[in-house]
């Protein structure tokens, strides 16, 4: 029996080690991948940077944005097409859009071309089909391709190799060339990269500059950050020409002058301060200068130069343009009597009045007129359109919805409507006008994340249901499921963790330690659970559970004494159990009154002769109470049962309120009691300020206490004289006590003083800007009266020509009746 049981734990031992040895080789391999392919990739990206690094002694700061690309590129999955949302393979034929720096496969883009251009050159929509040249926007950033510029082949990043071999040693797609494009903005220099994807870094070759405004020496700098200032002043001579810049160097043209300067207008009747910028202003004023007809006056707006000739001299025709008469400026030219004969606006008939002044009549001769539409005819007058009731029956562009429109010429316009149609995501709509075909793709992009969310990567919206989270190399911060306090490192992932493979080393009941391997969460196979409806139901398969195994028996052999202590067999640990010889126990019990009555049992720690009637915890208990006396002020009984020696300390907790009443304490019942008066008074104490208000209003600062509180309060306050400019700080129990006041000096009085003289000031002033004011309104509307009354007289007055005799009379008759005055 004893080498059957050797064999089997031998057995089980050699097949516990060799599931472990599989289990290591199956990690450590998958882990070897994982490793293999960030070291192949990380000497891709190290080959890829080693020339620009070479430039910038190392430094590889402002690579991050074409590392990122550069990950992408190899990380599965990461990089979609967003016009079939499917995955770009490294195999696959792409093409890279020179904006954005988006990748799309070939014939994805080419049928987006193509489909762009039908769309909008499509005969429905617009009447000059196959005569304009009309680009084709990129399906993420818009931005706007030339017909010919349409892809055809396939080329690398750079453009210099077509149809670039796959090379695992290689960024997918790239040629394995150096970029050599142009830096953008231009500076002279060519990319210093391995073909890549995405934008090109700044250019980092060092070139000698200066600053902007050229004053400062020049310094070597990187060529991507040549552009720098001195923070000198820059000193040019600003457009005005009268002041310098004073601003700091910078890049660019001076601003504005800022400064105002008292400038003329362009006639030079005004002056006015204006800004130095704008030195060329119009005033309001009429010109009013005599014209050289003698006549007239110009009357052009504040102008430069000569006021020009008279706009009425010269030959001058007839409102119809027939004839023309040369006439002095002061007559108008009369109609010369012919018929019109212009164009009306129906551009077909022609005016049938004589030559007049104005605009002609609208043509009122009625003929045969076509509806728009062509399905109809009516005889109406010719200035007014004719448009029949018909509405169109033509599909638009969208194929969807009929025109609808009244009298339609067949020119139908696009449809208005909103697409709506939910797009390939399944989470937004489509939010573009209703149009034939496909929908374009969710410009949107979610993040997918690791299970502990430090890996990210963006994919396009409705992906993240496909797309395989991203690989991290965090290692797993899940707290252990089993018993064991840490966990076998492994790295982030999704679902359970794998199974523990420490071993057990849980306590039995016995004292030992389990030897075999965890068993918290073991696959155990659940069988009755499931009962078949009858016999035609297939068989389902059997359903696993995990749960928790309890320890095997212990199997460490024991030495074991019978309870008459008679022999002693070595035997397994879980199955060494001594047999009762059927007497009395007969132990005296922990209270030295009364004996164990029990059958014969098994008693611990059983040891020699003189101590071999000692009670054990297997022995019966006295059941009878405990009628010791209580120490003084102790309300509580002993809850032991019958016992030798002293009782035990009171450990109840008694619930006392502190001294602020505000705190309820719990105190053990021994320490209340064997307390004096100061451990009473600290212990009865929440620790916590005192909440009660001394008389001046402030807190009591004192830990809580019994008794009333101490009335010299140490806050300090700030006092402050009458006129609120001198404060101190002091303490409030000198204020209650009034040994402290703080009194105006002779500068509070002088500014008192200051400042009503200078309200008395602003009183006045405002009492004469009104008074001012309102004589100002008063003049106005007295000036508004007069020009009133002489607008109106000049109304009244009549015109008439005056003959030689009125107008000279007065100049002839004064001298006669002088020398008349004089003789007399």
């Amino acid at each position: 029996l004893s080498s059957q049981k050797k064999f089997d734990e031998i057995k089980k031992a050699n097949q516990a080690a060799a599931k472990k040895l599989v289990e290591d080789q199956l990690s450590s391999s998958s882990e070897d991948d994982d490793e293999d392919a960030e070291i192949k990739q990380g000497k891709i990206l190290a080959k890829t940077f080693t020339i620009y690094t070479n430039q910038t002694d190392g430094d590889a700061s402002e690579l991050e944005r074409t590392r990122q690309y550069m990950n992408e590129a190899f990380q599965s999955g990461a990089m979609t097409c967003l016009i079939c949302i499917a995955s770009v393979k490294r195999n696959q034929a792409v093409w890279s859009c020179c904006g954005c720096f988006c990748i799309f496969h070939l014939v994805c883009i080419q049928k987006w071309a193509k489909d762009s251009l039908f769309l909008v050159s499509s005969p429905l929509t617009d009447d000059d089909f196959g005569k304009k040249d009309y680009p084709w926007p990129c399906p993420k950033c818009r931005f706007e391709y030339k017909r010919s510029e349409t892809p055809s082949r396939y080329y690398c990043y750079c453009g210099k190799v077509e149809n670039p071999t796959l090379d695992p040693w290689l960024v997918p797609h790239s040629c394995g060339q150096i970029c050599e494009r142009e830096f953008k903005p231009s500076c002279g220099h060519k990319c210093l990269l391995l073909c890549h994807p995405g934008p090109c870094p700044p250019c980092p070759k060092m070139v000698t500059t200066t600053c902007h405004c050229k004053k400062a020496k020049p310094v070597p700098r990187r060529c991507s950050a040549k552009e720098w200032s001195c923070r000198l002043p820059c000193g040019r001579t600003l457009l005005c020409g009268q002041h310098a810049c004073e601003n700091s160097c910078h890049a660019g043209d001076c601003q504005p002058c800022p400064r105002v300067s008292k400038q003329r207008c362009i006639c030079g009747r005004q002056t006015a301060e204006r800004l130095c910028a704008s030195p060329l202003w119009q005033c309001d004023q009429v010109c009013g200068k005599p014209l050289p007809c003698g006549n007239h006056t110009c009357e052009q707006v504040c102008h430069a130069g000569p006021c020009g000739d008279c706009p009425r001299s010269g030959k001058r025709s007839c409102p119809c343009e027939k004839s023309k008469f040369t006439l002095p400026c002061t007559e108008d030219v009369p109609t010369c009597g012919d018929s019109c004969d212009k164009v009306l606006e129906c551009g077909i008939h022609k005016c049938s009045q004589r030559c007049h002044r104005g605009p002609c009549e609208i043509c009122r001769q009625e003929v045969e007129k076509q509806c728009r539409c062509g399905k109809h005819t009516k005889r109406m007058p010719c200035h007014k359109p004719y448009l029949c009731e018909t509405k169109c029956t033509k599909i638009r562009d969208c194929q969807k919805h009929q025109c609808r429109r009244k009298c339609c010429p067949g020119n139908c316009p696009p449809c208005d409507q909103v697409c709506g149609r939910t797009l390939g995501c399944r989470n937004h709509k489509c939010p573009s006008g209703c149009h034939r075909g496909s929908c374009n793709p969710c410009p949107e992009t979610v993040d997918v994340k690791c299970n502990c969310g430090k890996t990210v990567i963006k994919v396009p919206c409705g992906r993240e249901r496909t797309i395989k989270p991203p690989k991290c190399k965090q290692l797993c911060s899940r707290p252990p499921t089993c018993h064991h306090s840490t966990q076998e490192k492994h790295y982030c992932h999704f679902g359970r963790c794998p199974p523990c493979r420490q071993s057990c080393q849980k306590a039995l009941t016995c004292g030992h330690l389990c030897p075999v391997s965890c068993h918290d969460e073991a696959l155990v196979k659940q069988t009755g659970v499931h009962q078949s409806a009858g016999p035609w139901e297939q068989p389902s398969e059997p359903a696993f559970i995990r749960t928790a195994l309890p320890c095997p028996p212990c199997q460490v052999p024991v030495p074991v004494e019978c309870l008459g202590q008679h022999e002693v067999s070595p035997l397994p640990c879980h199955s060494a159990n001594p047999y009762s010889c059927k007497r009395f126990c007969g132990r005296l019990l922990d209270c030295q009154n009364h004996t164990c009555m029990k059958e014969c049992h098994h008693v611990t720690k059983l040891n020699g002769s003189a101590d071999g009637k000692k009670v054990g915890p297997e022995c019966l208990q006295c059941e009878e109470e405990c009628t010791k006396p209580r120490p003084s002020g102790c309300p509580h009984r002993c809850v032991l049962p019958c016992h030798p020696g002293d009782c035990p300390s009171c450990l109840q907790m008694l619930k006392i309120k502190c001294h602020c009443k505000l705190s309820i304490l719990y105190i053990e019942c021994l320490k209340l009691t064997c307390a004096d008066l100061a451990e009473k008074e600290l212990l009865t104490s929440c620790k916590n300020q005192c909440p009660k208000e001394l008389p001046c209003g402030h807190r009591c600062k004192e830990v809580c206490h019994s008794g009333s509180c101490p009335l010299n309060c140490s806050q300090k306050v700030k006092l402050r004289c009458l006129c609120k400019r001198l404060k101190k700080e002091i303490q409030c129990s000198k204020i209650q006590e009034g040994q402290v006041s703080l009194e105006c000096d002779a500068l509070c009085k002088e500014m008192k003083r200051k400042a009503s003289e200078i309200k008395e000031a602003e009183a006045k002033a405002a009492v004469e800007e009104e008074k001012r004011r309102q004589q100002a309104e008063l003049e106005a509307f007295e000036n508004r009266l007069k020009g009133r009354r002489k607008n109106k007289r000049r109304k009244d007055e009549v015109e008439v020509e005056q003959s030689s005799w009125q107008k000279y009379k007065n100049l002839i008759m004064l001298p006669v009746f002088g020398v008349a005055v004089v003789m007399v």
